[in-house]
């Protein structure tokens, strides 16, 4: 039994594969990036997200998603039925033994005996057991194993690509937050300044300096900055919301006011290099590629169905008509059952399940071709959109600070009986849209650095 168990061992060691021999697919994307994607200087590739996101808040609650967020629960254990499955089909490449112990009892009577006596027969068995084992000549089951091994890396690929989109999802919301508490915040400056000038405005009225007119107009400012306000405190709100449902858990200290965006210290520095470095770095690339890899041995193990398969059936150990009888000498036992077993006619059941893989390979080639150009898009539109996002912001600053000093003109211009209070309401409305697009444009360039931390595969 023990050659034999060596014989079957070398025989599997030597079993050929009928895969296709994996190759990876050229890149479908140019070899470097638009030429208007500027470099950075930070690689990603050792940078952590607590490096990256420097405020202590916003790494709090980064550490609370990625440990309360039920999705990225969902995702921990995929990866941990994947493991488990793949160490299922692993086992299959071994033979499996199994300890047995039975007793057998008959009784035959007389009439049937042959002997005119009744009999009554009891057996005792005790051996190990080797049960159907493939000798894998053709790989099936090692190719089996190889496709399971893969979906495992592609599952776990996949949950370190969520917990990258987590992460940056929850910097994107925290950033949205904190640009409707400055946008609210202005907000609620305008309707203060409007219900003032209001109040003033219906006080001139009333002792004749000014008209119906410029009282209207006042009016009609300030409930356009209530209007505005509620709209923004309703966002708030909706931003809230949408934090706590990533995090996972209740926030009873999200930050209502101070807490300014120009604050955070997120740098979006980072050094983009070739295509090719961070396509090997992504996740979702790695595990689409991790899935061809698994379509590519599933060919294997369906080419394999139209071959010969042998299996081993074998028990060794002691058997005895007594029970005290096993472990003396002589009781000796073993059975070997190898069993041969060809396809003749199957109507073209094999032939179709070759169909089948290799169609599905035709597939995983397409999705990992398409990863990768998704892949490039991302990352070029997101280092295009960086170095345009920092002239807009820095040209946005400097029209804020022309429409302030604008408004402290006409202002003055309006006190010395110059301008009318149209101008110094067309003032007010320059200065707060110009206030709100700066707070709007921080905002998107502080998500354009979250978004492309992710993008680049950052850890």
């Amino acid at each position: 039994m023990r050659k034999t168990i060596i014989l079957s061992s070398a025989i599997l060691i030597a079993g050929c594969s009928l895969a296709p021999n994996y190759e990876r697919p050229a890149a479908p994307v140019a070899a470097d990036w638009p030429k208007d994607a500027a470099s950075g200087t930070r690689e990603v590739a050792n940078l952590d997200w607590r490096a990256y996101f420097p405020d202590a808040q916003l790494q709090s609650l980064i550490a609370d998603a990625l440990e309360y967020n039920r999705d990225l629960r969902i995702a921990v254990a995929r990866v941990a039925e994947a493991r488990a499955l793949y160490g299922v089909v692993r086992a299959d490449r071994l033979p499996n033994l199994y300890l047995g112990a039975s007793q057998t009892g008959s009784h035959v009577p007389a009439d049937l005996s042959g002997t005119g006596t009744d009999i009554t027969a009891r057996r005792y068995d005790v051996n190990v057991a080797i049960v159907s084992f493939e000798l894998d000549f053709w790989g099936r089951v090692a190719n089996l194993s190889a496709a399971a091994k893969a979906s495992y890396l592609a599952t776990e690929e996949a949950e370190r690509a969520f917990r990258l989109s987590l992460i940056a999802d929850v910097a994107n919301a925290w950033f949205v937050l904190l640009e409707m508490n400055e946008r609210a915040a202005l907000a609620q400056e305008t309707v203060a300044s409007a219900e003032e000038t209001r109040k003033l405005m219906a006080r001139l009225r009333d002792v004749g300096v000014a008209g119906d007119l410029d009282y209207l107009a006042a009016d009609g400012a300030w409930q356009a900055a209530k209007a505005d306000l509620a709209n923004l405190e309703h966002q708030q709100s909706a931003a809230a919301t949408a934090l706590t449902l990533l995090v996972g858990k209740s926030l009873d200290d999200l930050p209502v006011a101070g807490k300014k965006l120009a604050d955070q210290g997120v740098v979006a520095d980072l050094a983009a290099g070739l295509p090719s470095e961070v396509l090997t770095r992504r996740p979702d690339v790695l595990s689409a590629e991790q899935n061809l890899i698994a379509a590519n041995a599933n060919i294997g193990a369906a080419r394999a169905a139209f071959l010969p398969r042998i299996s081993l059936t074998g028990a060794f150990g002691t058997a005895s008509r007594l029970l005290s009888g096993l472990f003396t000498g002589g009781s000796d036992a073993w059975n070997f059952q190898p069993v041969l077993s060809m396809p003749l006619f199957d109507f073209g059941r094999a032939a179709a399940n070759t169909d089948v893989a290799e169609a599905r390979k035709v597939q995983a080639v397409a999705q990992y071709e398409k990863t990768i150009q998704q892949a490039f898009r991302e990352v070029a539109d997101l280092l295009s959109a960086r170095d345009r996002l920092v002239i807009q912001l820095q040209a946005m600053e400097a029209a804020e600070k022309a429409q302030t000093q604008r408004k402290q003109i006409v202002d003055a211009r309006y006190k010395a009986g110059i301008s009318s209070y149209l101008e110094v309401l067309d003032a007010q409305r320059q200065l707060f849209t110009a206030q709100q697009t700066v707070v709007t444009t921080r905002r998107a360039l502080l998500s354009t650095a979250a978004q492309l931390y992710k993008a680049l595969g950052g850890e």
